[in-house]
């Protein structure tokens, strides 16, 4: 079974910085892409930014210039570099891989991490 579990989180000053990490575990040969979504309390859960095997990223309109997501694909680990924090982006956050592929070329889809609690305070 594949699990991602992520690590990173925590409670921030406005205008800090935090690095969040997911790392995949299990029978996993390749990952297509993957993404950090975050739930704030009373809202839908959003994308935060997502990253292509190749390392082509997208990003939220409201984190652009502050966030920085990356991949590690030999380690099946992506990463959240997140600077000038906002009381706004108080959220869990959580990662996903849209497609796990497995040494037979089978594939699993839409694989979520646990979460973590980002809390910026202002």
């Amino acid at each position: 079974q594949v699990q991602l579990v992520e690590s990173g989180g925590g409670l921030v000053q406005a205008g800090g910085s935090l690095r969040l990490s997911c790392a995949a575990s299990g029978n996993i040969f390749s990952i297509n892409a993957m993404g950090w979504y975050r739930q704030a309390p009373g809202k839908q859960r959003e994308l935060v930014a997502s990253i292509t095997s190749g390392g082509s990223a997208n990003y939220a309109d409201s984190v652009k210039g502050r966030f920085t997501i990356s991949r590690v694909n030999a380690k099946n680990t992506v990463y959240l570099q997140m600077n000038s924090l906002k009381p706004e982006d108080t959220a869990v956050y959580y990662c996903n891989a849209d497609q796990v592929y497995d040494r037979l070329g089978r594939v699993r889809y839409d694989l979520w991490g646990q979460g973590t609690q980002v809390t910026v305070s202002s």
